[in-house]
């Protein structure tokens, strides 16, 4: 395995921890904001749109640069919104330290996964994309417990300022470990990249995106009040509930990889059912304590082990600026974080409890079903038969 793609997982790790994070965070950053969960879930949805905003801006400014350089431009942007949010004042000011590092996310992903597609042969693509996406599911099953545990011992704070630390480590092993390659092109073509989301399948391929991720993290993003006021577990179990979702992340992802690299459309179609049905099977059984530690790792195993199938399917349909269709689904994969936690927040806004956005999640992924079967009849809808290296 090339030595660059370890420092890819530990970039992805770095970000991973600071997006999930606050899910385990959200009522003692509220608490001491002097703001309602919901209020407080706007730190996740604010990040998640900033990351849109970071991934459609920032890509095709980066992208004229040696992809190593801006890797590490990106990470020392993320690193100082980390500990801006440590240092924070108040809620406005977290939410401004969040987005500054959200700025770097879309981009560092979009970048690194084309990076990481690069470094491998042909046939090992989505499994390439997995080891650098595994640093998010690390992240899930040792950092965001780890970080939640902190941040209930020391205060919330603390925990931002472990990340900080976190984003520099991160930073030295991308300039020691990542090889350097030469820039896609001095001056891009903005107007032959855009060419290639006049592809119905780029689109499908998006909205699958918004939807399988939005299911799942729209559900999870709310999960440690529903674990403690529904399930009637205490806070000191949450950090080691969130170690049994973070491992159903990482072996999701690292199987998902090679499921996609064997039969892309039927894993995608297996998965997204799957996700479904444990989301309908948590909202029912959300007050009995056994099925909650079954069902959490399953959501998120099959929420996850779609995530490098989605992300080749973007690049098998957009080869011919994979860079900014990467970015572009990093941003899908955002809009449904944003959407999934919106909706679920007004759901509980309005009443319908906390075992709400199970119920929103599980809509998300009906409709991400929907959108996959109509995307294998729809036009060009066969991936090409042999995958060529993509270039950087």
């Amino acid at each position: 395995m090339p030595l660059g793609l370890i420092a890819l997982a530990l970039g992805g790790f770095g970000i991973g921890l600071t997006e999930f994070v606050i899910a385990g965070l959200l009522s003692a950053v509220a608490d001491d904001m002097g703001v309602s969960v919901p209020t407080a879930g706007y730190l996740i949805s604010g990040y998640a749109l900033a990351v849109v905003v970071g991934a459609l801006a920032l890509t095709p400014v980066v992208n004229r640069w040696q992809p190593k350089r801006a890797l590490q431009l990106l990470m020392v942007l993320f690193t100082v919104g980390n500990a801006a949010s440590a240092l924070a004042p108040g809620y406005a000011a977290l939410l401004g330290g969040r987005v500054l590092a959200a700025l770097a996310h879309g981009a560092f992903f979009g970048i690194g996964a084309v990076l990481a597609a690069s470094l491998v042969a042909p046939a090992k693509k989505a499994g390439a994309i997995s080891i650098m996406f595994g640093g998010l599911t690390i992240a899930n099953v040792l950092g965001v417990p780890l970080g939640t545990f902190i941040g209930q011992q020391w205060g919330w704070r603390a925990t931002f300022a472990v990340i900080t630390v976190v984003g520099l480590v991160a930073l030295a092993g991308i300039t020691a470990l990542v090889p350097d390659a030469p820039a896609a092109s001095a001056r891009p073509d903005l107007r032959a990249e855009l060419a290639v989301f006049r592809n119905g399948q780029v689109w499908y391929s998006l909205a699958m995106t918004v939807l399988v991720f939005g299911g799942m993290f729209g559900a999870f993003m709310y999960i440690e009040p529903l674990l403690t006021r529904v399930t009637g577990f205490s806070d000191g179990v949450v950090p080691w509930l969130l170690v049994l979702f973070g491992v159903g992340l990482f072996f999701g992802n690292l199987f998902g990889g090679r499921w996609a690299d064997r039969a892309l459309t039927r894993t995608l179609l297996a998965l997204t059912l799957a996700l479904g049905l444990a989301l309908v099977a948590f909202a029912l059984l959300a007050d009995h304590k056994l099925a909650a530690l079954l069902l959490l790792p399953a959501m998120g195993f099959f929420g996850f082990g779609a995530t490098p199938g989605l992300q080749m399917r973007v690049l098998d349909h957009a080869a011919a600026a994979p860079t900014l269709a990467s970015s572009a689904n990093i941003a899908a994969f955002n809009v449904g974080n944003f959407l999934g936690v919106w909706l679920s927040g007004l759901a509980i806004g309005a009443g319908f409890g906390w075992v709400s956005p199970l119920w929103v999640g599980a809509g998300f992924a009906a409709t991400g079903l929907v959108v996959l079967i109509a995307a294998t009849r729809g036009p060009r809808a066969k991936a090409p038969a042999v995958r060529e290296p993509v270039a950087v």
